[in-house]
């Protein structure tokens, strides 16, 4: 299972920072339904770390520390929180200032990549109600960066064994992670903080990066995140939480940045460990690469010397070949697509401007500096970026450009349509709880990742599990219930589902999950 989370940056006419809490949440109440409320963080552990230890407080920037004791208001007259849970299966809600888009669970990459996309187009209808209940301009922002200090992230999450070490995890990890961005960084102009050298650079996130690893996520920003918090069955599992890529427009990129982490993560569980590829200081590493402005990529060896990136990720590659070719028809085109962009990364990295975004917006604005005679320190640059990640097709340049063919594609618009309303057909988890929301959304109780409570109409509240329903026939958990016509129907086929896998899938206990007991 896989799945992106995303933050998306917010603009609305005439307010200010203090205003955006309130204003994120104004616009995930305006979510087109059918929807369900009522999430329970109660079941939520951010602060648990998988190295064996839960900390007493995350990170915080102290400029918004600052702010709190203040006293001023995050929100005026609206609930700090809005949350809703969409028949697609996935999450809507407000983080802090930024409206957060989450994905439903997904069983493949080109699943993923739809539910991504359907983000954006939900995202920019909340955005058009807003404008038009507001009389306002509202603008959303896939992107990481304001250009003004703040990074929001897109975290990615991928189901892995728990048997995995965790000191094999990031030392097979922090090589990969510093030179993804080649293939994987949404582009950028200028760094934070800026000392005049860096014109264009890959990445948004790599600037905010601070140490190797930790559990944070809004400040000493770490390259792995040691989060542990699975939302399944946390015997088995840890849910593999990655905050250091960008969010991606470009579907090829989507493609490569979760299909080869994925892969990589299978190459660990296999037991296989990279050689010869160990970095000197990986956090000055991921800002190097993303700042070269030689495209030549080279990284500080462990043991001395240099090595290109590209000839990191090769080894990578190598190791997937001979040890992951064949598992899937997507593993295989994940390996193509990740041999023949580190090919014309070598040879012609700026050539690439079909296929990632950093070489996209980079081909835009090469062609209007040259037009207008433009140096890169001129600020109109830094709006030109920002607008490459509008999700209004009217006004994003990323859209302007598939609108046009100029980028290629790996869903069709069908496929991303389909996934704004629909659960991914590969996912049991995702279909049980998005064909919960889309036909009985009143009678959802509880809702988390790992766990809906719903109101049978009998009166009982039957609590349904979602690593219990995980490794079910997703055809047979389409087929059963989407035929349900009330709550008591669709509790009843999953008792069928349940009784034909031999498993505890719903019952009428609405407490706290299994897994989360456990942890």
């Amino acid at each position: 299972m896989i799945g992106i989370e995303t933050e998306y940056g917010i603009y609305v006419e005439g307010k200010g920072a203090q205003d955006l809490v309130a204003e994120a949440t104004h616009l995930v109440k305006l979510c087109p339904g059918p929807v369900a409320t009522g999430w329970d963080y109660r079941s939520e552990h951010p602060r648990r770390d998988m190295r064996g230890f839960t900390v007493d407080h995350l990170s915080v920037d102290p400029n918004d520390a600052q702010f709190e004791r203040s006293g001023q208001p995050h929100s005026t007259d609206v609930e700090v929180r809005a949350d809703r849970v969409l028949p697609s299966g996935a999450r809507l809600y407000n983080d802090h200032g930024h409206p957060e888009f989450s994905t439903p669970e997904c069983a493949t990459v080109r699943e993923l990549i739809a539910s991504d996309r359907a983000g954006e187009r939900v995202m920019q209808a909340c955005a058009e109600r807003r404008q038009a209940r507001a009389g306002v301009r509202v603008a959303l922002y896939k992107n990481n960066t304001d250009f003004h200090g703040a990074s929001y992230g897109c975290h990615e999450s991928y189901l892995i064994d728990r048997n995995v070490p965790f000191d094999d995890l990031l030392t097979g990890l922090l090589p990969f992670f510093v030179t993804r961005q080649i293939f994987a960084g949404a582009g950028k102009v200028g760094a934070e903080p800026s000392d005049g050298t860096v014109a264009y650079q890959l990445s948004q996130r790599a600037d905010f990066f601070s140490v190797e690893a930790s559990v944070d996520t809004l400040y000493n920003r770490p390259i792995v995140n040691t989060r542990d918090e699975p939302h399944a069955d946390a015997r088995r599992y840890r849910r593999f939480h990655v905050i250091c890529g960008d969010a991606n427009l470009c579907e090829t990129a989507t493609l490569l940045k979760a299909g080869t982490t994925l892969l990589t993560l299978r190459l660990l569980e296999t037991g296989w460990r990279p050689e010869g590829v160990g970095l000197r200081a990986p956090v000055e590493a991921i800002k190097q690469v993303s700042r070269d402005q030689s495209l030549k990529w080279l990284v500080e060896r462990a043991g001395g010397g240099t090595i290109r990136s590209v000839d990191v990720q090769r080894a990578y590659l190598a190791a997937a070949r001979e040890r992951l070719a064949g598992l899937s028809g997507e593993a295989d085109l994940v390996l193509a697509e990740w041999e023949a962009v580190l090919d014309r990364l070598e040879t012609d990295p700026l050539g690439l401007s079909d296929t990632l975004d950093w070489a996209a917006k980079r081909a835009l604005l090469d062609e209007f500096r040259e037009a207008e005679g433009m140096a890169w320190d001129d600020p109109t640059l830094q709006s030109l970026d920002l607008e490459y990640h509008n999700v209004d097709p009217e006004a994003g340049l990323y859209l302007g450009l598939e609108q046009e063919g100029r980028v290629r594609r790996i869903v069709s618009d069908e496929e991303i349509a389909r996934a704004v309303t629909n659960p991914p057909a590969r996912s049991p988890r995702a279909l049980v709880r998005g064909l919960a929301v889309g036909k009985f959304a009143e009678a959802v109780r509880e809702v988390t990742w790992s766990r809906l409570t719903l109101d049978d109409g009998a009166g009982q509240s039957v609590g349904i599990r979602m690593s219990q329903v995980q490794d079910l026939d997703p055809d047979l958990v389409a087929a059963r219930l989407t035929p349900a016509a009330t709550p008591a129907d669709f509790v009843a086929a999953l008792e069928s589902l349940e009784h034909d896998a031999g498993t505890d899938v719903a019952d009428g206990d609405a407490g706290d999950d299994a897994e989360d007991a456990e942890e």
